[in-house]
This record gives C-alpha cells, sequence and structure tokens, in this order.
C-alpha cells in the first residue's frame, strides 16, 4: 500500500498525544485524585501497562482476522484448566498459570478441529468451545469448593481477575514473555501478515498455513493467560481486542496499527490501574476494560478518515455537491429551453422541480461564484455556465458508454455520473466517445 503522509502524521500525532496525556496524568493523579505511588499500585500499573502492550499487539491479528470471539473463547476456556491445576498440583500460581495455558490451547485445537470436520463456521465453533469449557471451569469450582479444601480461596479471582497480587515476579514474567512473543513477531512478520490478509495466496506458496495459524494463536493463548490475574477470564477479551479496534480506526498499514494498538494498551492498563488505586473498592480489571472502552470510542468518533465525525461531514459535503450539480443543471436546461443564457430562473420553479434541496443547491452555487440572485431569481454566472456546459458533456459521454461502451470494447468502470468521465477512462477510449458524440451533433 503507497504511503499516505497524512496517515503518517496522524498516527504520530496520536502517539504523541497519548504520551503527554500519560506523563500529564501521573503529576494530575497524585495532585487532584491524591494517588499514592505505593509498592503495590507502581507495581500493578506497570504489569497493566506491559500486559496492555502484548494483548494490544497480538489483538491486531484477532481483529484483523475477525476473530474477535477466539479471545472470549480462549480466556473462557482458560478456567477448566485452573481448576484441574488446583486438584493436580494445588495453589500454585505458576502451576496454575500453566494449566490454564494447556486449557486454552486445547479449545483452540478444539476449534479448528470443528471448523475442518464439519460444516460449522469459525463463530459457531468458538461460541460452542467459550460456553463448554466454562461451564466446566465453573463446575470443577463448584466441586472445589464443596470439597473444603482451605487452600482453594481465592480460585475465583481468575474469573474477574485481582490485581492487588500482582507482585514484582508477576511484571518480570510478563516483559520477559512479552519480550519472546515479540522476536516471534519479527521473526516470522512476513508470514503472520500473510496468513492474515491472504492465506490462500500464501498456501498457494508453500507456506503451512496450519503451523503458522496454530502457533499466532498459541501466542494468543500465552496472552491472554497472561492477564488472567489482573483481568480474570470474563474481561481479558476486552484487553485482548479493544487497543486493536482503536487503533485500526487511525491506519490502514499494519505496522502502524500494531504500534498504535500497543500504545493504546499501554496507556488503558496503566491509566486504569492508577484511577483504580483512588479507591479501593473499584477494581482495576474492569477499570482498565472502561479505559481502553473509552479509547474505542473516541477513536471511532474523531479517527480521521474512518470516524463518525469525519464520515458526518463528508455525507454533508456530499449532498451539498449533489444538491448544487442537481440544481445547476436544472437551471441550465431551463436556459437551454428559453435559448438565453442569461434568462433569471424563478427561484419557485427550482424548488417545485426540487423540493427542499434546492436552498441547499442553491447556497453551495452562490459560495462557488456559479450563480448571482436576481429579484427573485437566480441567473447563471460566466463561471456557471462554463460549470454547466462541462457537465453536461460528461453526461452525454457517459450515455453515450452505456449504449456504446460493449460494442467499442472500452475499458470496463462502473458508471458514477457525478464523476468526471475522462478521469476514469484511457485518454483512447475518451477520443472514440468523442467522435461519436461529434457524429450525432
Amino acid at each position: 500500500m503507497p504511503q499516505n503522509p497524512t496517515e503518517d502524521r496522524s498516527v504520530w500525532l496520536v502517539i504523541g498525544v497519548m504520551a503527554a496525556l500519560a506523563l500529564l496524568f501521573v503529576p494530575f493523579s497524585q495532585i487532584v485524585l491524591g494517588v499514592n505511588y505505593d509498592y503495590t499500585v507502581r507495581t500493578v500499573a506497570l504489569g497493566g501497562a506491559l500486559l496492555g502492550v502484548v494483548s494490544g499487539v497480538l489483538g491486531c491479528f484477532a481483529v484483523l482476522r475477525r476473530q474477535s470471539l477466539l479471545g472470549d473463547a480462549l480466556s473462557h476456556a482458560a478456567l477448566p484448566g485452573v481448576a484441574i491445576a488446583f486438584l493436580v498440583a494445588g495453589r500454585e500460581l505458576g502451576v496454575l498459570l500453566i494449566g490454564a495455558g494447556v486449557a486454552s490451547w486445547v479449545g483452540v485445537q478444539f476449534i479448528q478441529a470443528i471448523t475442518r470436520t464439519t460444516r460449522l463456521k469459525q463463530d459457531a465453533a468458538m461460541g460452542i468451545t467459550l460456553t463448554t469449557w466454562f461451564a466446566l471451569g465453573i463446575a470443577l469450582l463448584a466441586y472445589i469448593q464443596a470439597s473444603g479444601n482451605a487452600s482453594q480461596a481465592g480460585l475465583n479471582t481468575f474469573i474477574f481477575g485481582q490485581a492487588a497480587a500482582i507482585v514484582e515476579s508477576d511484571v518480570i514474567m510478563i516483559a520477559v514473555v512479552g519480550a519472546v512473543v515479540f522476536i516471534t513477531l519479527g521473526l516470522l512478520w512476513k508470514e503472520f501478515k500473510l496468513i492474515t490478509f491472504d492465506p490462500e495466496f500464501a498456501g498457494a506458496n508453500g507456506f503451512h498455513i496450519t503451523v503458522l495459524q496454530t502457533l499466532l494463536l498459541t501466542l494468543i493463548v500465552i496472552a491472554i493467560v497472561l492477564g488472567l490475574q489482573l483481568a480474570g477470564v470474563i474481561l481479558m477479551v476486552g484487553m485482548l481486542i479493544a487497543p486493536g479496534i482503536a487503533a485500526r480506526q487511525w491506519t490502514h498499514r499494519l505496522g502502524q496499527m500494531v504500534l498504535l494498538s500497543a500504545v493504546f494498551g499501554a496507556f488503558a492498563g496503566g491509566v486504569g490501574a492508577i484511577i483504580s488505586a483512588v479507591d479501593t473498592d473499584v477494581p482495576t480489571g474492569p477499570t482498565i476494560i472502561v479505559v481502553a472502552f473509552s479509547v474505542v470510542v473516541i477513536s471511532l468518533g474523531f479517527a480521521p478518515g474512518r470516524g463518525l465525525l469525519w464520515t458526518l461531514l463528508r455525507a454533508r459535503q456530499d449532498r451539498r455537491r449533489f444538491a448544487a450539480q442537481n440544481v445547476l443543471r436544472d437551471i441550465y436546461l431551463y436556459n437551454l429551453s428559453h435559448d438565453d443564457p442569461d434568462i433569471v430562473v424563478p427561484q419557485q420553479f427550482l424548488v417545485d422541480l426540487r423540493g427542499s434541496i434546492v436552498r441547499t443547491g442553491l447556497t453551495a452555487l452562490e459560495h462557488n461564484g456559479a450563480v448571482v440572485r436576481v429579484n427573485g431569481g437566480w441567473r447563471l454566472t460566466g463561471a456557471g455556465l462554463q460549470a454547466a456546459e462541462a457537465d453536461a458533456h460528461n453526461q452525454q459521454l457517459w450515455d453515450l458508454y452505456r449504449v456504446y461502451g460493449d460494442e467499442l470494447k472500452l475499458p470496463l468502470v462502473a458508471e458514477d455520473r457525478q464523476k468526471d468521465i475522462r478521469a476514469l477512462l484511457p485518454e483512447h477510449a475518451i477520443e472514440r466517445l468523442e467522435d461519436l458524440r461529434e457524429g450525432a451533433a
């Protein structure tokens, strides 16, 4: 995809703004919110930021591959692994996370087996895995609690997360595992990019699609397992996909999207953890997801090109242009019917003909200097007459293209009469249409 300087500037501007907000939020939280940056707050904020980076980067591939439900399915699939690991080896955090990872990975294989051997689509397979694995996990947790084992206390925190339990060794583990994930992504960047956008082409060129997809899903499983203690199986999907969804609104380039998603994830994880420190009753995991969702809402609303605000502005401009073009044609046809380019066209005539869009069109035409108001009516200016003649010429060429395009074997283009046909067809095709037009005249 060619470089887009405007898009590139927007990406770097957003990164700069997010970095500035993160730096300013620290003194703001101390002065206004009264946050005390003790060991627990620093550890949880750093862990949340690192987890946001890892999950944000990997979540981009899930979003682009339309597998957003995958994170939800795999995070829920981790719960029975936690319970089984507890029954086998007791309440050792490392063993519990390994059990969660194994269960999620088995869930990946189950999803792929269903899609390969049945006619079910991937979303149905993920839905089945999500509900079945999570139900099994809840049943196992209920059994463990009923057993009266004193060491089972705290297992329920894997459902919603317990950020306060994170210690420095957990942060180091997230950083080390995250570094391994990034190294793997760097080494297989081209392959992962190819299977994300065009898996059929990748398979035709000898890439082992199944192996690459399994490896990518394994990395996503790793990110989910890292986030279980912070966000829990219920909310981990938000950590995984929200930064990627937000980043997608700002750019069309995968590299920029991954970078932005990492920044958004770090911001949500760090700022969410700090906000939750304002009140001990505010849970950290949900607060992080709320911050991430806020970033998504802002991106959906204001991202250049794709944001709702710009979409509404473009729609308004399109309505104004459409109205102006149609009113200009009406005035020109009125002039032709009276054989007088300087005739004044009554506004009421135009309103009766077009309705409410007339005022919008006349305002735009007057602003562009195409018409002037004369005694309750409108007259074309010299520039307006030239524009009307050029538009009429363009419509004649479109008419000829529709009738003779196949016969003349002209290139196939989508008919859009709001556009100049000369910008869509090559010069030799326009010359042939002009010859037909002159012959018809």
